[in-house]
């Protein structure tokens, strides 16, 4: 049987990113950060979505070169 996504609890619906390893992984492929990068954002922010999210592009700018021009 498959999963009914309009029976989650708003519980279910707000975890966050490190609660399965495939979210993690899918998650730091997403902003092109390494599975570390997305455990360290996840310890120092939470399992709050829209904060690492905004973390993670954070990360991810200061992480590309900039190119003169």
């Amino acid at each position: 049987m498959t999963d009914d996504t309009t029976r989650h609890t708003s519980r279910e619906r707000n975890r966050g990113v490190g609660d399965q390893g495939y979210e993690l992984r899918y998650f730091a492929r997403k902003h092109g950060l390494s599975t570390a990068q997305a455990m360290d954002l996840i310890r120092r922010i939470g399992n709050d979505r829209a904060k690492l999210n905004e973390a993670a592009v954070r990360l991810r700018r200061s992480l590309t070169p900039t190119r003169p021009g």
